[in-house]
C-alpha cells in the first residue's frame, strides 16, 4: 500500500490531536502514514502506540526547519526513521526558541494592529509546543476580524510583499546543520516540497552533501514539476516521498489526508534504506578485504 509520508499534528502547526490523525487515516483506508511536525519528535513515540492499535503504520519522522544561507529564503527537511532520535533534541529546541521569540514579537506586532490579545493567540495554540501563525489569524478568526485562513488578512499581515506584514522570520541553523544533524541521528535525509521555496538550486547543492531524498509527491507540485524530480531522483539515485503535508483547518487550500501519496514501491524503499546501505557497505568492505589480500600475495 501507499503511504502519506508528511503530516501534522497539533504538536506544531496541524489542528487534530494524533488520535484524530490516525482515526481519519483509517477510516480513509490510508494504511501508512508519518508524523512529522515542526521541529518536534514527541508525537513519534504515541503515534506508533496508537497507530497499532488502530492497524495504521505510523513511521517515525520531523520536519526540521532550515534557512538557505545562499538564497536567505526557508528549507524544510523532513528526517525518517532516525536510529537515534534523541540526538536531534539539541536542533528542535534551538529552533523552537527562534521560533518562539519570532512568535512573540509577531503576536505584539498583529496586537498594535488588532484588538486581540497574546493570551487569546496563546489559548488557540493549546497544546501546540509553539505559535505559529496559524494561532495569530485563529485568534483574529475568533475576534471576527476574517472569515478565512488564507485570505486578504493573511496576506496582509504575513506576505513580505505587504508593507503592513508582522511577519518575523526565525534565525533557523542552515540547511547544512540540519542535514548533517539528521545523518548524526542515523536518520533518512529528505528535501521537502521543493516547490514551494522554489528550491531546486538547493536540491542540487544538497545532493552532493549526502542528502537520501526528495518529496516528489506534493500539493505544491504540479504533475510537470513532480516529472522534474523524478528525473533528478533517478539521476542521482535519491529516494522519491510523497505527502499531503496535512494540517487539517490549517492546511492551505482544501489539503486532504491522502491527496499527495508515496507509491508503494518508493514507500518500500524508504523502509528499507538503512538496511539495504548497510548490505552494500559489507559488500564494499568485503571487495575491499579482498583485493587488499590479493595485492598482499
Amino acid at each position: 500500500m501507499s503511504g502519506d509520508l508528511h503530516c501534522h499534528t497539533r504538536l506544531s502547526d496541524g489542528s487534530m490531536g494524533i488520535e484524530d490523525l490516525i482515526a481519519l487515516a483509517q477510516k480513509k483506508g490510508i494504511e501508512t502514514i508519518a508524523i512529522t511536525d515542526h521541529d518536534c519528535l514527541a508525537g513519534t513515540v504515541r503515534g506508533k502506540i496508537i497507530g497499532e492499535r488502530a492497524g495504521i503504520r505510523v513511521i517515525p519522522g520531523v520536519e526540521l526547519s532550515a534557512i538557505d544561507g545562499t538564497t536567505g529564503r526557508p528549507a524544510h527537511l523532513l528526517c525518517y526513521l532516525p536510529d537515534f532520535p534523541d540526538r536531534l533534541e539539541g536542533l528542535c529546541r534551538s529552533n523552537q526558541v527562534a521560533r518562539k521569540r519570532a512568535a512573540q514579537y509577531m503576536m505584539l506586532k498583529a496586537a498594535a494592529k488588532y484588538p486581540i490579545t497574546n493570551e487569546l493567540v496563546i489559548k488557540c495554540a493549546s497544546g501546540s509546543t509553539n505559535v505559529y501563525k496559524q494561532h495569530i489569524m485563529h485568534a483574529l478568526l475568533e475576534c471576527g476580524f476574517a472569515h478565512e485562513m488564507y485570505g486578504e488578512l493573511y496576506s496582509k499581515l504575513f506576505s513580505p510583499d505587504s508593507p503592513d506584514n508582522v511577519f518575523v522570520k526565525p534565525p533557523f541553523a542552515s540547511v547544512e546543520e540540519v542535514l548533517q544533524a539528521i545523518h548524526a541521528a542515523g536518520g533518512i535525509a529528505v528535501l521537502a516540497h521543493p516547490a514551494l521555496y522554489d528550491s531546486f538550486d538547493l536540491l542540487e547543492r544538497l545532493i552532493p552533501l549526502g542528502l537520501n531524498g526528495v518529496e516528489v509527491w506534493h500539493p505544491t507540485a504540479s504533475k510537470e514539476v513532480s516529472d522534474k524530480l523524478i528525473a533528478i531522483a533517478k539521476k542521482n539515485k535519491l529516494l522519491m516521498t510523497g505527502g499531503s503535508d496535512f494540517h487539517g483547518m490549517y492546511g492551505h487550500k482544501d489539503t486532504s489526508l491522502g491527496c499527495c501519496m508515496t507509491p508503494k514501491t518508493q514507500l518500500n524503499e524508504l523502509v528499507g534504506y538503512k538496511a539495504k546501505q548497510k548490505r552494500l557497505a559489507k559488500k564494499a568492505a568485503e571487495a575491499a578485504a579482498q583485493a587488499a589480500a590479493q595485492a598482499a600475495e
